[in-house]
């Protein structure tokens, strides 16, 4: 590779980490995920994602104007071919504190599941009641996980297709048993160049499919749909994000999350009733590009 291919190559990964740091202590600030004396347990499976966050994460710790602890869990389910020297020998070499817990699930899975019916859910649920038993005996403060803005609007648009709500996965939350916080910090990171990141940065990955690869058929149609769309008309993705942060309920439909029974004339709620106007709508959504340059940025993480 000559010289000039390689600077280019390094400059191109210098603004992709730059850009994954900043939009990462972005949502941290936004949704005030880490307090000081926070003691984050970051979720780590060995997907591209998990050490993603893991990196960005230890990358806040640096520069970050307040102090927090880091250990990392990984919960080794025991499913045939699962590599279990891969992340203790990775984890070896990033001065972080870790548990590997080991359960074995799988076994408990595939005695209760017929064969041939999705495991996904059951195995999803032990997983969870796991990981908040262990974030307890070690003392954590917040639980962090590696989902990111596309897995975001994936869940939108499942569960108005699927469950009738309008509803996404939150970029911070309260367990399910009300002891714990949950966090989100790559909650504004695009799955390509968290992709783009791993491959780069050569992290070990793991693959997903040790259980047989029952990939849920319903967020794969999702996918592949935005997919689509963000192939035909760039930005729409972008513009799909920005709308999850601008939410009207005054012009949604909702009696419970607002009080239309109340409503009164002389009243006028975020601009009143434009029905009949013509939308003022772009004809192209703006991209990504364009939406970055419209950012305001408030601290400077890289």
């Amino acid at each position: 590779m000559s010289h000039s291919v390689q600077a280019k190559a390094q400059f191109n990964f210098n603004k992709l980490q730059k850009r994954l740091r900043r939009q990462t202590g972005q949502a941290v600030m936004d949704f005030n995920m880490i307090e000081e004396g926070d003691r984050i347990m970051v979720c780590l499976s060995g997907g591209k994602d998990s050490y993603t966050l893991l990196e960005m994460l230890k990358h806040l710790q640096r520069v970050a104007p307040i102090k927090f602890d880091l250990f990392v869990v990984n919960l080794d389910q025991k499913q045939p071919g699962f590599p279990e020297h891969v992340l203790p020998e990775y984890l070896d070499t990033q001065d972080v504190e870790y548990k590997i817990v080991e359960e074995d699930t799988y076994s408990i899975v595939t005695d209760i599941i017929p064969e041939g019916k999705t495991t996904c859910s059951l195995c999803s649920r032990l997983r969870r009641g796991i990981l908040y038993r262990t974030a307890n005996e070690l003392g954590a403060t917040k639980i962090a996980l590696g989902h990111h803005r596309d897995d975001m609007i994936e869940t939108l648009f499942l569960n108005m297709f699927y469950g009738g709500k309008l509803k996404s996965m939150p970029a911070k939350l309260m367990s399910d048993n009300g002891e714990h916080m949950v966090i989100r910090p790559l909650a504004y990171c695009k799955e390509a160049d968290i992709e783009q990141y791993a491959i780069h940065q050569a992290y070990p990955i793991i693959p997903c499919n040790l259980c047989g690869s029952q990939e849920n058929l319903q967020r794969k149609h999702t996918k592949a749909m935005l997919a689509k769309w963000n192939e035909e008309h760039p930005g729409r993705i972008e513009s799909i994000f920005t709308a999850m942060q601008n939410v009207v309920p005054s012009h949604l439909a909702d009696n419970e999350f607002f009080d239309f029974k109340q409503l009164k004339t002389g009243e006028v709620i975020d601009g009143g009733d434009i029905a009949l106007d013509k939308p003022d709508i772009p004809k192209q959504p703006a991209t990504a590009a364009e939406q970055e340059t419209a950012d305001v940025v408030t601290i400077n993480l890289s």
